[in-house]
């Protein structure tokens, strides 16, 4: 009976930890010849295709993805800073700052993103943190507390090479998927150009990110960042939508700048070719052994096209989502549906939304479904 009720746990407790990876697993025949990389769905979080998805690589310029969406939602896009001489002697690609220049946040963000300046990077991480050090470590406790990421650490706020600054394809991904939930990140990711009138530089910055720039044929391509240091390789973030599905593309370490591109244009490809994101609508009830559940949000999945799914409460009051051969795709927390009395039925109090984690469910929803397994299994087993 052990054995019964551990089988009927284990794909739960995998969804909670893990990123949907079936696909990914199943199809991984793509011809990709960078050394990391990732397709995710955005809505769904479900990984459709990796290639040393969880290797530690070093980011580059990426980083500076993380670097916005801490920046955006710490600071005040209207905040005025004043750039350092610290911040404009930082080495790489810069904007040119110069020292007691005074620009807002925004304008620092957007030239970070777009034209990849290192010194507006560090003018953001002094503003926010008043150091580098400080601001790392900020950074890195905001990635985990907010999209989960375990094999991410930052010890600076745009990609130069430090040997204990890394990341994976993966976490990219979430951390990427996290940021284009705001329309502010969103709108400044996919900017082609913007007009800078700094103190020391006028000009028009353009993207470099050449998917976004069309200098490869591509549909829908919504943003991009990428990346470079010797040590790195090229690195590439993309994000593309099409028919309603949201797909974000990550690639890592490969010496050669056109690899990047086109291994992104073939996931891209193959994820709006052979898949479709569904939607189980917030608010739909299930009826479960126990009693009437309902469903507090809206909740994606991803299904091969052509193919359709299955949905059904569990014993414990958790949306299953299965595709025809049983395959748990997906798992929610439902609430359950309380008596008001004289026939009427109001539901349980909603729920203030978590961070978003593992596959969709939320960090604290995994928890407490690991939680329930380990103090309440004894019952479960008997069932």
């Amino acid at each position: 009976m052990k054995i019964k009720g551990l089988l009927f746990w284990t794909p739960i407790l995998w969804l909670a930890f893990h990123p949907q990876a079936a696909w990914g697993e199943e199809r991984a025949d793509l011809p990709i010849q960078s050394d990391s990389a990732v397709l995710m769905e955005a809505k769904s979080g479900t990984v459709l295709y990796e290639k040393n998805g969880h290797k530690k690589e070093y980011p580059a310029s990426i980083t500076k993805i993380a670097t916005a969406i801490y920046a955006i939602e710490k600071g005040n896009l209207s905040d005025t800073v004043e750039i350092s001489e610290r911040a404009t002697q930082v080495d790489g690609t810069k904007v040119y700052l110069e020292p007691g220049e005074k620009m807002t946040l925004e304008q620092l963000i957007t030239g970070m993103v777009i034209n990849s300046g290192n010194d507006a990077a560090e003018a953001i991480a002094e503003y926010l943190d008043g150091s580098v050090d400080h601001f790392s470590a900020n950074l890195n406790r905001f990635l985990t507390e907010k999209t989960g990421v375990i094999n991410t650490h930052f010890t600076n706020p745009h990609g130069l090479y430090d040997p204990g600054h890394y990341t994976t394809a993966y976490d990219m991904a979430r951390i990427t998927r996290y940021a284009m939930e705001n329309g502010k990140f969103r709108r400044i990711f996919g900017l082609k150009e913007y007009p800078w009138n700094g103190k020391g530089w006028k000009t028009i910055l353009h993207t470099h990110h050449r998917l976004l720039k069309g200098e490869f044929p591509a549909e829908g391509i919504t943003g991009g960042k990428t990346g470079f240091v010797n040590e790195s390789g090229h690195t590439l973030v993309t994000t593309a939508e099409k028919d309603g599905m949201t797909l974000i593309a990550v690639t890592m370490n490969t010496p050669y700048k056109n690899v990047p591109y086109t291994d992104t244009l073939k996931m891209l490809d193959y994820g709006f070719q052979n898949f479709t994101v569904e939607k189980v609508t917030g608010q739909t009830l299930f009826p479960a052994e126990n009693g009437e559940y309902f469903l507090p949000h809206d909740v994606y999945y991803v299904l091969p096209k052509g193919e359709r799914a299955e949905t059904e409460a569990d014993r414990s009051g958790n949306l299953l989502i299965k595709s025809a051969d049983g395959t748990i795709l997906q798992a929610a927390p439902l609430e359950k549906l309380k008596p008001a009395g004289r026939g009427k039925i109001e539901k349980g109090p909603e729920e203030h939304r978590e961070p978003t984690s593992w596959n969709g469910m939320s960090i604290f929803s995994g928890l407490l479904l690991l939680f329930t397994f380990i103090f309440g299994g004894r019952l479960l087993l008997k069932l």
